[in-house]
């Protein structure tokens, strides 16, 4: 869980100016904390740790972390973030490659399984009923506050579309502003005791600033768990663990004859710019997607903001969505050959030196 806001705050100042980007790095640290009260509130079990190494990938991507510790010391105040030159950071992980990295304290990371069951568990105990598997169309233009369903219809005075990556043609005003994209993790074998401090000495989550970025950390029952490959397309790997292996060997080469127990995969809905997609279309539909890979913390805090906003309090809900939304181009049927030639484009970079 990365701390303010997924696009970065430089950027964020062009888009709304430096007063609302303040707004918005709060509600970014705010939504890391909302994560942490949800968990000790309900009691959830979901392996919390603190900690994030961000990991140069290039030698010109130190500079940039630098730069962004600077802006954040200076115009944030923010005082929980470290630059590691190359050895200190290898006294941190065998990881290999790396050039230097931005060691962020106020990050946390979870089991994000773990952590959305045990907000399953405490909306039921408060009373919510939830229907999963239950497939509702709601009226498009949000002119109506009516959900039709299989078996009959549901009336209110609010709905909120929190479908995300999953949406499809469900709200096609919504569809154009999210792009789908598959990504993938692996969870090795229990690696040997010996092992666990050279991988992860301080039980950090670790990641890396490549475009298609790779993503890790320890289980509590000490796997490595690493993301790492995308697809654009609407189909899997056939075999997820073979598809993510090589990227995790380009890190942790020692891992060779380590076993991947599991494999597995799902979609992340990004936006062009990074930023969530907060929204409100007629008078009952109310949305938020486009969490683009920071959606434990931000996803948590828009169910918050939403329903502050249907209570009458909007001020934190109209600051997100004042964040201006590209729709990408070719709207929802031409938008993929673009995002493919695209990504394909930064991938390449990914793999050249700089």
């Amino acid at each position: 869980m990365g701390t303010g806001q997924r696009a970065d705050q430089s950027s964020i100042e062009k888009w709304v100016g430096e007063e609302a980007a303040k707004g918005l790095w709060q509600l970014g640290l705010d939504a890391v904390q909302k994560v942490c009260d949800l968990i000790n509130e309900h009691n959830i079990d979901c392996e919390l740790g603190s900690g994030n190494l961000h990991l140069a990938a290039k030698p010109s991507h130190t500079r940039e972390l630098q730069d962004e510790l600077a802006h954040l010391e200076s115009q944030y105040g923010y005082q929980r973030l470290s630059y590691l030159a190359r050895e200190a950071v290898a006294e941190r992980t065998s990881a290999r490659g790396f050039h230097g990295g931005l060691l962020d304290d106020g990050c946390k990371h979870l089991h994000p399984l773990k952590y959305a069951l045990g907000l399953a568990r405490a909306a039921s105990e408060a009373g919510v009923k939830i229907y999963e598997g239950t497939r509702g169309h709601p009226q498009a233009d949000g002119q109506s506050g009516e959900v039709k369903t299989e078996n009959g219809r549901v009336k209110a005075r609010h709905i909120v579309i929190g479908c995300n990556a999953y949406l499809g043609s469900l709200v096609p005003r919504m569809a154009g502003n999210i792009m789908p994209i598959n990504n993938f993790v692996i969870a090795t074998e229990r690696l040997p005791s010996h092992l666990l401090p050279r991988i992860n000495r301080d039980n950090l989550s670790m990641s890396d600033t490549l475009f298609v970025i790779n993503y890790w950390k320890l289980s509590q029952d000490g796997r490595l768990i690493f993301g790492g490959g995308e697809n654009y397309s609407s189909r899997f790997p056939r075999d997820i663990k073979a598809f993510v292996r090589p990227h995790m060997l380009n890190i942790y080469p020692e891992l060779q004859d380590i076993d991947i127990d599991y494999g597995w995969g799902g979609a992340v809905g990004i936006t062009l710019n990074r930023m969530p997609d907060f929204g409100r279309i007629g008078k009952h539909l109310w949305y938020a997607q486009g969490f683009s890979g920071h959606g434990v913390p931000t996803a948590t805090m828009a169910g918050s903001l939403l329903a502050d906003a249907i209570d009458g309090d909007t001020d934190g809900f109209d600051l997100m969505a004042s964040v201006p939304t590209q729709r990408f181009p070719g709207g929802t049927l031409l938008r993929w050959p673009g995002l493919v030639a695209g990504m394909l484009f930064y991938s390449l970079r990914d793999k050249l030196g700089r």
